[in-house]
């Protein structure tokens, strides 16, 4: 079998940002995957599944109630490696077009009080795996991140790592 485009991404040379790591065409629209990396892999501790979960759904509820994203929303969701999320959205937008939304999602997260939305037995199939302080400990981490990034490191995988496949579901940039 081959190895997928996320896995073919060299993770010793990946930071924190936002990158779009697919395109898929469905029917005659384009759904774009993008990479949204919290953590450096390999290098810093991955963020502890509570709080991951308690990201998930703060900023999918973020997500899906703002008035411009919540109709090219597909998809928002965490990393298996727990080094960050996954957002699918509508339509090709450019990494740095994600760059606004994606701080202020982050900026929910950091100042977000309350109770977790759907952390209930009927909501959640683990309710009880939330940590609200440390997630948004990590949020303030990654927003002040992003505040002070490089804006061209933080938008494209480096040439050598990006994956080029060929086929009629996925596009990528030469």
């Amino acid at each position: 079998m081959d190895l997928i485009p996320s896995f073919s991404v060299d993770h010793t040379k990946i930071i924190p940002g936002i990158y779009e790591s697919r395109v898929d065409a469905q029917g005659d629209a384009l759904v774009t995957t993008f990479d949204v990396r919290v953590k450096q892999p390999n290098a810093e501790p991955a963020i502890a599944p509570a709080a991951m979960h308690t990201m998930e759904h703060v900023v999918a509820t973020y997500l899906r109630n703002h008035d411009e994203w919540k109709e090219k929303l597909v998809y928002w969701g965490p990393m298996g490696c727990l080094t960050g999320f996954y957002i699918i959205v509508k339509g090709r937008p450019a990494a740095s077009e994600m760059y606004p939304i994606l701080l202020d999602a982050f900026r929910y997260m950091r100042d977000y009080e309350g109770d977790v939305p759907g952390a209930t037995p009927e909501n959640c199939g683990n309710y009880l795996m939330h940590d609200l302080p440390m997630a948004k400990w990590e949020a303030a981490r990654y927003v002040e991140y992003l505040e002070t990034a490089d804006k061209n490191a933080i938008f494209t995988y480096p040439k050598t790592q990006r994956p080029q496949l060929e086929g009629d579901r996925t596009f990528f940039d030469s």
